[in-house]
């Protein structure tokens, strides 16, 4: 993996920082198609649900699935996102 203590290691194949990476996924800074929607489907690629959470929040889950379904690949993290979109508005609403 990246060796690089500055870099996401969901961006290994792009040149930007962590810090970089989390402005774009905050929608604070974009670079042509690297925006918040971009940086949105790598963590929810790649990262742990933990860390998915952590960063993003039940809110933005919730209310942006729709849009970033599309784009992820992995049928088995589609699968687990629509369970939790579904779920977690009816059994913990307090969460938004």
């Amino acid at each position: 993996m990246n060796t690089l203590p500055d870099r996401s290691p969901y961006v290994w194949d792009y040149e930007i920082t962590e810090a970089e990476f989390l402005e774009i996924l905050a929608g604070r800074l974009k670079g042509g198609r690297l925006d918040r929607d971009w940086a949105a489907v790598r963590l929810l690629e790649y990262a742990p649900y933990e860390e998915i959470v952590r960063v993003l929040g039940f809110k933005a889950i919730v209310q942006d699935w729709p849009r970033w379904r599309e784009k992820v690949r992995a049928e088995d993290r589609k699968r687990g996102f629509d369970f939790l979109v579904a779920w977690l508005p009816i059994h913990h609403p307090e969460l938004f």
